[in-house]
């Protein structure tokens, strides 16, 4: 199965680069399955209905959250409605919608996707993410129930996310990072089979601060007082993300590939 994961899409930019790009990528690198993080989709905080219909509709076939999931207030009845959007397993036990769902691809072969939210170093306790993950995996073997199985970590500690790799390989067939939209360069297949990367980056403006036009950031660093709010930046975007192919008899991963599409971090693609 060849599956690619885009990385927290950030702003217009983020959501123009999606539509732009999105349709081109599935034909051409034959896709299987692919899941876009948005998260911060509208406006860089948050997803609204409207905006997932947008990464839907450009090819993505689940949209997982995050922290921020629900920061656009019209997300808590549209997931209810649309099962192709993901918000983390232990965001709350009472939030509407799923963390975790099986899906089909084309040829009608399996693939768990699933969210979890880390807890080192974020702004607010959520239930252990390694229960939850473990639960679900055990549920759903790779190679049995699904063809393939993909873990999206999403937290601040890039330690947390290593030690999330290391707890699935052998079980999950992807594990991937989000939240940072900081790219990072250790894309590798751990010993038993589990595509990892510590983060896969944001689908937005590198020319910014994680995503944000840099003047408000700056002055906030510079003199530690807030004048206006941070808003996206808006030049060109550059999709960030991780390509795996799986085997379908076994789940595991047999080629990963880091993707950068347009903007200032073009490189190569599958």
């Amino acid at each position: 199965m060849r599956v690619l994961y885009l990385g927290d899409v950030m702003g217009r930019a983020g959501r123009q680069a999606i539509a732009e790009q999105l349709p081109r990528l599935r034909a051409d690198w034959r896709l299987d399955f692919v899941v876009v993080n948005g998260e911060n989709a509208t406006s860089g905080a948050g997803l609204s209905g409207a905006h997932a219909k947008l990464l839907l509709e450009a090819g993505a076939d689940c949209v997982t959250l995050g922290d921020h999931a629900f920061d656009q207030k019209d997300m808590l009845q549209f997931i209810e409605s649309e099962p192709r959007i993901l918000r983390p397993m232990n965001f709350a036990k009472d939030a509407p919608g799923r963390g975790h769902r099986v899906f089909s691809d084309a040829r009608g072969r399996k693939i768990l996707v699933a969210q979890v939210l880390g807890q080192v170093f974020m702004k607010r306790p959520f239930d252990d993410p390694f229960s939850a993950v473990d639960a679900v995996l055990r549920a759903h073997p790779r190679g049995g129930v699904v063809q393939a199985a993909l873990i999206d970590m999403h937290c601040e500690a890039t330690s947390e996310k290593m030690g999330m790799g290391h707890f699935c390989d052998g079980r999950a067939s992807v594990v991937v990072g989000s939240h940072t939209h900081v790219p990072t360069a250790d894309a590798q297949i751990m010993p038993k089979g589990t595509a990892y990367l510590t983060d896969a980056g944001m689908c937005g403006d590198y020319l910014s601060v994680i995503g944000m036009d840099p003047a408000e950031p700056m002055r906030r660093f510079v003199t530690g007082m807030p004048k206006g709010r941070f808003s996206p930046a808006l030049g060109e975007a550059t999709l960030s993300g991780l390509y795996v192919e799986t085997d379908d008899r076994t789940g595991a991963a047999v080629d990963i590939r880091m993707v950068r599409r347009g903007g200032r971090l073009e490189q190569a693609g599958p």
